[in-house]
C-alpha cells in the first residue's frame, strides 16, 4: 500500500483504513465531519492561491497537484514524533511514530502552492490522508520564506486525541521507530526520508540527526 494520489482518491479508501484494525480500536471522524472540517478550513482562507505546509511525509509525498513549492519556516511550533500509528508505520500490537507539530520552537519545511480553483478538490485529498481520526487540528499558520511570508493550512497534533503520544523518553521514541512497521513501511524509513528530504532541502535538523544516529546505533532494539 501507497499513499498516492489514486489510492487516496478511490472510493472506499476510508472503508480499507479501518477494515485494517480491530472494531472499536480507533474512531474515525465520519465523512461528513471531515468534510466540515475542510470548508471551515477554506472559508479562512486568504484570497489567491492555497498554500500547504509540510513538515513530514507532505515533503516527499505530497500526493496533490501544486503550482510549486519553497522552502520556509513556521514560528510558534516544532517538528516531533508525537503520534502513535498502528496502521501506516506500525501496528495495534507495536505502534509506530510518526510526526506532528507541537507548540513552541520553530520548524522549517515545504510550503505548496496550489491553484485556488483545484485546492478544494486537492485539499479534499489532504484532509482524506490527514485527517482521518482527528488526530491533527488543521490551523493557518505563517511561513517565511526567502521571497517573502505567506499564509498556509498545515496540521498541528491534536493533544486531546488517544493516539497523542505526550512527552515521550527518547528511550522509547528510539525504540518505536527501530522495531515498529506497517502497511506503508516501518518507522524507521519513515524517519530516514524524513531526514532525507530536510536534507536535501538544505534544512539542518539536529533532533532528527540525533535520533537517526540513535536508531543506526541501536539495529536490534
Amino acid at each position: 500500500m501507497s499513499l498516492s494520489r489514486d489510492v487516496l482518491a478511490a472510493d472506499g479508501f476510508d472503508t480499507l483504513i479501518q477494515q485494517m484494525l480491530p472494531p472499536g480500536y480507533m474512531q474515525f471522524l465520519t465523512p461528513e465531519e471531515r468534510e466540515a472540517s475542510l470548508q471551515a478550513a477554506l472559508a479562512s482562507a486568504p484570497s489567491g492561491d492555497v498554500w500547504l505546509f509540510g513538515y513530514g511525509s507532505l515533503m516527499w509525498n505530497p500526493a496533490i497537484r501544486h503550482r510549486g513549492h519553497e522552502v520556509g519556516m513556521v514560528r510558534g511550533w516544532h517538528r516531533q514524533f508525537c503520534l502513535w500509528t498502528p496502521i501506516g508505520r506500525g501496528t495495534p500490537e507495536r505502534p509506530g511514530l510518526v510526526l506532528g507539530l507541537e507548540a513552541g520552537g520553530s520548524c522549517r519545511g515545504l510550503s505548496f502552492r496550489i491553484d485556488r480553483t483545484e485546492a478544494e478538490e486537492e485539499l479534499r485529498l489532504v484532509w482524506r490522508r490527514e485527517m482521518l481520526s482527528g488526530a491533527y487540528h488543521p490551523r493557518w499558520v505563517t511561513v517565511e520564506t526567502a521571497s517573502g511570508s505567506h499564509r498556509a493550512l498545515t496540521f498541528v497534533i491534536n493533544r486531546a486525541n488517544p493516539r497523542y503520544t505526550g512527552r515521550l523518553p527518547e528511550s522509547e521514541t528510539v525504540a518505536a521507530l527501530c522495531t515498529a512497521a506497517g502497511h506503508l513501511g516501518s518507522s524507521r524509513e519513515y524517519l530516514l526520508m524524513a531526514l532525507a528530504a530536510l536534507e536535501s532541502l538544505g534544512i539542518r535538523d539536529r533532533r532528527m540527526r540525533r535520533l537517526a544516529e540513535l536508531v543506526a546505533a541501536n539495529p536490534d532494539v
